[in-house]
């Protein structure tokens, strides 16, 4: 694979073999950002669990302290009291039936998160097949089926992310942005890894934290030494 200038010349910038402790790989890939936008940083960690088996399932959720740089707009099912809640709480879209209609009509997907009150998921229930394979269908793991409707919308808006082993074993989550400097984008890793270590299933055997790598957008892949968490 032929890569670009940029990446080339960021590649020079570190050792690809080398396990960083947190705060130097942090820098580095700041160092190693070289796109002319804010790029996004992201963290890779490869767990030794089996996610095959439903008991060495990894996920939930973790608000961010400085969030993701990124402005999230909800849409919320509800109705009546809770409905307004939803309004107060900073929720960008509110609504129930009309918006199903909306959403199967148009195709209508302008939005990053959906959360729904329990009583409301007969009706969410019919957008299944649209919603489930965007990721965005409610689910009470994720804390997007509540009835504490405020708080779900305000750890939302606040930087509140999902992470979910994949079927090779990875957790893929942002952390951050790039111009979030060292201390923030290192507090919001630490939040991260701090909940996937407490996540960890009783089922899991041998090393829990296999590799953990930390890449921005563009930028290539710094390894970081696990023992550091």
């Amino acid at each position: 694979m032929k890569r670009g200038k940029k990446y080339q010349d960021s590649v020079k910038l570190y050792d690809k073999s080398k396990l960083y402790d947190v705060k130097e790989a942090v820098e580095l890939v700041q160092k190693t950002a070289k796109a002319n936008f804010d790029e996004t940083v992201e963290v890779s960690v490869r767990l030794g669990v089996d996610p095959r088996h439903a008991d060495q399932q990894v996920r939930g959720t973790v608000v961010l302290p400085h969030g993701t740089g990124k402005t999230v707009k909800v849409l919320v099912f509800a109705k009546g009291e809770k409905a307004k809640e939803a309004e107060e709480s900073g929720a960008d879209f509110v609504g129930a039936e009309e918006l199903v209609e909306k959403i199967q009509k148009e195709n209508w997907f302008d939005y990053d998160v959906v959360v729904a009150t329990p009583d409301m998921m007969g009706v969410v229930g019919r957008l299944g097949r649209l919603l489930g394979p965007k990721g965005l269908m409610p689910n009470p793991k994720s804390g997007t089926v509540t009835m504490d409707i405020a708080k779900a919308v305000k750890d939302i808006k606040a930087g509140k992310i999902e992470y979910r082993v994949d079927k090779t074993s990875i957790i893929h989550a942002p952390i951050g942005k790039v111009s979030f400097g060292t201390e923030k984008l290192m507090d919001n890793l630490d939040a991260l890894m701090s909940a996937v270590i407490k996540a960890k299933p009783a089922a899991a055997k041998g090393t829990y934290l296999r590799s953990i790598v930390i890449s921005s957008t563009m930028g290539p892949g710094i390894k970081i030494n696990p023992a550091g968490f």
